[in-house]
């Protein structure tokens, strides 16, 4: 067990009940560009441990998993897809409307043959398993047809995926698409914003490493929580929150409640997805013989955060602020 009695702590005078979920899905994103004028120059670049090389941008692409659309619709890039597949969620409020001309092939993955009847010349996707047994086919075996394709870095097979995942890593994704598609200064443009606001978001927050975050993914038997190397570390090390879990590798691991109780968060994150909603976690939490004494639990201090924030894209930024807005409003004052 950690002993702790020295390190300050974070305490709450009153309930503190932070669900963002809305609000991230309300006003956070810029209306996107108008469509730009592509550029022809080619590019070549290694993706995933696979070369891709793209004479002229691509005109007719599908998106896989939402962070890839949406990364291509804030990139002004809607006309140029033919069509998109699989959200976790809806699609945020800013893009809804260029979203809203692009054919939908499937609610999840589309069959290969469907992917190839909208006959495209690019395939982004989020995830490996766009690229799977269930989902469009082996992007070597696309690229035989003459179709490129590009995987989030995040979603490379474990020797290529960073090490440890960092907001450069996503912002490397959003110059690539950028440069494959001919609009590296819309790229640009776009990763300086994101820099200023997660600047701006961790500024706010005045000693946050003495925060101390558990990040709860799902899982009730056995937690799955935020770990060192993924999407939810990059978020925690972004704001500059302590990650409780930072010592278990992966992005996500399972751990027991008993160890949950010994690392006694300041903060949970609740992460809120349809299939498992953020509301029954938290009453599972008060309910839990185990768990129900914590503090964080006593006290309701808990972040709800969209599980599509989580992905690398560009809502990113928006799970940084909502960290950084809850962790902003526990005042600083007892120590630990």
């Amino acid at each position: 067990m950690r002993v702790r009695a020295l390190r300050p702590r974070w305490r709450v005078a009153a309930p503190l009940s932070l669900f963002l979920s809305a609000a991230l899905l309300a006003g956070c994103a810029d209306d996107p560009p108008a469509p730009p004028t592509a550029t022809a120059s080619p590019v070549t670049l290694t993706n995933c441990g696979e070369p891709v090389e793209v004479a002229r941008p691509p005109r007719r692409a599908v998106t896989t998993n939402q962070a890839a659309t949406e990364i291509m619709l804030a990139l002004g890039l809607a006309d140029r897809m033919v069509g998109t597949a699989y959200l976790d969620d809806q699609i945020l409020p800013g893009y809804a409307d260029a979203y809203a001309k692009v054919p939908v092939l499937a609610e999840e993955y589309p069959s290969k043959e469907k992917l190839l009847e909208a006959e495209p010349d690019f395939v982004y996707a989020s995830y490996a398993s766009a690229f799977g047994d269930e989902g469009v086919g082996d992007r070597a075996a696309l690229g035989t047809l003459g179709v490129g394709t590009y995987l989030s870095p995040a979603g490379c097979a474990k020797e290529f995926r960073p090490a440890r995942l960092t907001v450069d890593d996503v912002f490397a994704e959003i110059r690539d698409i950028g440069a494959i598609f001919g609009v590296p200064d819309r790229a640009a443009a776009l990763v300086a914003d994101h820099k200023a606001r997660i600047a701006a978001a961790a500024e706010t927050v005045s000693g946050a490493k003495d925060v101390h975050v558990l990040w709860w993914d799902g899982g009730t038997d056995a937690p799955s929580v935020g770990a060192c190397c993924g999407s939810p570390g990059m978020i925690m090390s972004a704001v500059g929150v302590t990650n409780d879990f930072a010592d278990l590798d992966g992005s996500w691991t399972e751990t027991g409640w008993e160890t949950v109780v010994e690392r006694d968060p300041d903060v949970i994150v609740l992460v809120d997805a349809s299939w498992d909603p953020a509301a029954g976690k938290q009453a599972f939490l008060a309910k839990n013989a185990t768990l129900k004494d914590l503090p964080a639990v006593v006290g309701q201090r808990y972040v709800t955060i969209p599980f599509s924030a989580t992905s690398a894209g560009v809502r990113v930024v928006l799970g940084v602020e909502a960290l950084a807005e809850g962790v902003a409003a526990l005042p600083a004052t007892a120590s630990r």
